[in-house]
């Protein structure tokens, strides 16, 4: 008997879920071999001694890589302590034999654990900031700070760059991506000549099902014409374009349609359109 079709909102869940596990995996490569450069780059270790160093962190890359089967189920708890030690095991050689030196707050023992998706999507989040602050090399420090109210996953992750860094530049894209999945919020305070700090908020419980379309009646006018622009397709500019209002009016129209419906970003927004 062959087994039935995935409903279309399940077939979307698992392509979600399989996007964010190739994340994952390509976010975890690239801190790696990061990692792998930074000890063979670095100026504290004889060529005998950074051979045998890159070895180990290859060697303990590959046992993870087969082993650790629990990053693929989102369904198990992890104590938040033990997510976090994980995490500075992630980037202990980057830490160690790179030109960034970071500094780790401990979160509280006692937090509750966090379900198996925001463990990892935090991970990830931190692991792309020291990555993206490794290579643009503006800042020589990191502090990152984990901490647990009971309801939501709170992480502070604070550099001494440039302070430049704005919500919506590309290098904060991966991070904005993975706190609004999770229908996170996501904090940035920038101080020329004195960094930048992200302030970033979690839910430890998932969000609720999202409204469908149809059955909301508090739509105006104008949120229905985007709605109509998102179905074909179109990009803010050229929205902006076609209405004949600002890209900045748009942006508010589509926060509004992001509350409205109850869908954390503009693709689960675009899904229910089809």
């Amino acid at each position: 008997m062959t087994p039935p079709e995935p409903a279309p909102q399940d077939a979307r869940i698992q392509l979600s879920a399989h996007a964010r596990a190739l994340s994952e995996q390509s976010d975890r490569y690239a801190v790696t071999l990061e990692s792998l450069l930074a000890t063979l780059r670095s100026n504290r270790l004889e060529d005998r001694a950074a051979r045998e160093t890159a070895i180990h962190i290859a060697a303990t890359a590959l046992v993870q890589l087969r082993t650790d089967s629990d990053e693929r189920r989102d369904d198990l708890l992890e104590p938040v302590v033990g997510a976090f030690a994980r995490l500075k095991n992630d980037l202990k050689p980057l830490v160690r034999f790179g030109q960034l030196e970071v500094e780790f707050v401990e979160p509280p023992e006692n937090g509750r654990a966090l379900p198996g998706d925001v463990a990892q999507a935090a991970r990830a989040i931190v692991r792309n900031a020291v990555l993206s602050f490794t290579n643009t090399a503006e800042a020589q420090r990191v502090r990152i700070h984990w901490d647990c109210d009971g309801l939501n996953l709170l992480i502070g992750i604070r550099d001494d760059g440039k302070g430049e860094l704005r919500a919506h530049d590309d290098t904060l894209r991966p991070i904005a991506e993975h706190v609004s999945a999770l229908g996170g919020k996501l904090e940035v305070d920038s101080t020329p000549g004195w960094g930048t700090e992200l302030g970033i908020t979690i839910p430890l419980d998932p969000p609720p099902t999202p409204t469908p379309l149809h059955e909301l009646t508090n739509l105006s006018d104008r949120e229905k014409q985007v709605l109509d622009c998102l179905r074909e397709g179109l990009r803010n500019a050229q929205i902006a374009q076609h209405l004949d209002i600002s890209e900045h009016t748009v942006k508010f129209h589509i926060s509004k349609l992001l509350r409205k419906t109850g869908t954390t970003n503009r693709a689960q927004l675009i899904s229910q359109l089809r």
